[in-house]
């Protein structure tokens, strides 16, 4: 438990006074916790390919194009959580059909759709597919390189006459690769990074949807410069590195990125096949040493298959969900699938721990205070989550009556509040103009640029506008 400034502390800077106000009367507060499942800002269940109130796909199938043109919402309310994240992606060739020409359009209108519902945007930007038309695609279109690439005399790694001769394969140490895909990448950080309503970026480069795995995985010397140019376009936006290759994952988060499993659950067993989530998951988020990432970028998962494959296959879904709370998860891709029946109440204690969750303890203020004296504040608050939040999103009390209100800033770094419990000890000051009545004390993490209450905490009180009104406080002179 971390206390910020004690009032003792505050004391001994500011003399005497302080010292008396803080034994005054006290109000403590002890906030009722509620057990809700809480949609709140950069974590959660992500929408995919689509938005909050959009159909959702069928048990087993997907795609993997984002949508190019404004999707529909399903005449009556699908059957899936509520979110705050979309999460889409597209092919290079649809966002540069001819080089040079980009399609920001596309991912201009994913923005707006994403605002309209109430959700930030979280995209890939891929540089092919494998053309294999599987049961996770909805149609049978190869999605190859741009064919202006592959006629501007880029070295292929392939023949034509070979077994996957069908896919033209880029050889990704090619310069004229890193030359024209890096221009692709640096022209989207220019147009997008740092975007409000952009919530993370894949780092994506090589391999099959960009996944980092193909046949043909170049050295890593070549690897490190497409991660470079990820890194150099979008430094005001989040980044998240991709599992499958170790040396670049470990890379790419050393160099600030947080890190996401594109096959969440996959517990296939074969004779050539032992399920990766026992052993090749957990060994390597050892062997790479990003395990407290976390504590800094945000962990992202996406389910292998759908939930109800999971379920049609026999996987182990307790164990899936508690390995992915283990991974200190902030937010999973559900491919906008389903949850089975029966699984729904795992699921959602399984919504109610990943991420943050914010409960109020005890709050402890003075029962009176003058215009112009500095207040002493305590409070004890514990994230139940698995996680930390990582936007710096602003503690706020706000002083509210029918005739006047008055928001005060507390100083705390929400995103040092850690699994566990936290302590904000500060001292506020009553503004001296604040005419004398009884207030209304209100508590709220507001958005750090636009001031509205931002965060649903896990306590009881929420107003309609988004504050929790806890308690009640006199302001009169000394």
């Amino acid at each position: 438990m971390r206390r910020v400034l004690p009032v003792a502390a505050f004391a001994l800077l500011f003399g005497p006074a302080v010292a008396a106000i803080a034994q005054q009367p006290t109000v403590v507060v002890r906030p009722a916790e509620i057990q809700d499942v809480l949609v709140n800002p950069d974590m959660g269940v992500e929408t995919f390919q689509r938005f909050n109130g959009d159909a959702v796909n069928p048990l087993y199938t997907w795609s993997e194009r984002g949508p190019e043109t404004e999707v529909h919402a399903a005449p009556t309310k699908p059957d899936f959580p509520d979110t705050s994240i979309a999460y889409l992606r597209w092919y290079w060739d649809t966002l540069e059909p001819e080089h040079g020409h980009y399609r920001w359009d596309i991912i201009d209108l994913a923005l707006a759709e994403a605002q309209k519902h109430g959700q930030r945007l979280a995209i890939r930007l891929m540089p092919y597919s494998d053309c294999n038309p599987r049961v996770v695609q909805t149609n049978t279109r190869c999605d190859a390189l741009p064919e202006w690439y592959r006629n501007s005399g880029a070295r292929r790694a392939n023949k034509p006459t070979d077994k996957d001769g069908a896919i033209w394969q880029p050889d990704f140490g090619d310069p004229l690769y890193l030359k024209y895909w890096g221009e692709f990448v640096a022209a989207a950080g220019r147009r997008y990074n740092g975007n409000p309503i952009l919530d993370s970026v894949d780092i994506s480069s090589v391999g099959y949807w960009g996944e980092g795995w193909s046949h043909y995985m170049p050295a890593f010397q070549y690897q490190k410069p497409l991660i470079d140019i990820w890194l150099n376009a979008f430094p005001h936006t989040t980044l998240l590195m991709n599992f499958d290759e170790p040396e670049a994952l470990a890379y790419g988060t050393q160099h600030g990125a947080g890190w996401r499993l594109d096959c969440w659950g996959d517990m296939r067993i074969s004779a050539h096949h032992s399920p990766e989530m026992l052993d090749q998951y957990p060994e390597e988020v050892v062997q790479t040493g990003i395990g407290d990432v976390w504590k800094h970028r945000p962990v992202s998962l996406e389910v292998c298959g759908t939930v109800s494959q999971w379920m049609r296959d026999g996987y182990d879904v307790n164990y899936i969900l508690a390995q992915a709370l283990r991974w200190h998860v902030t937010s999973v891709n559900l491919k906008s699938s389903p949850i089975p029946q029966a699984w729904k109440p795992q699921f959602n204690q399984f919504q109610k721990r990943m991420g943050y969750r914010f409960i109020l303890r005890r709050l402890e203020y003075s029962s009176q205070i003058a215009p112009g004296a500095m207040m002493p504040v305590n409070m004890w608050w514990y994230n139940a989550g698995v996680a930390p939040v990582y936007r710096k999103y602003r503690l706020a009390m706000q002083l509210w009556s029918s005739g006047a209100k008055s928001v005060i800033y507390i100083p705390a770094d929400v995103r040092n509040w850690l699994p566990g419990d936290s302590v904000v000890d500060e001292p506020v000051y009553i503004p001296r103009d604040l005419p004398s009545g009884t207030y209304h004390v209100r508590i709220a993490l507001v958005d750090p640029d636009t001031g509205a209450p931002a965060i649903r905490l896990a306590i009881a009180g929420r107003q309609s506008d988004g504050w929790y009104d806890l308690g009640t406080l006199d302001v009169r002179p000394q």
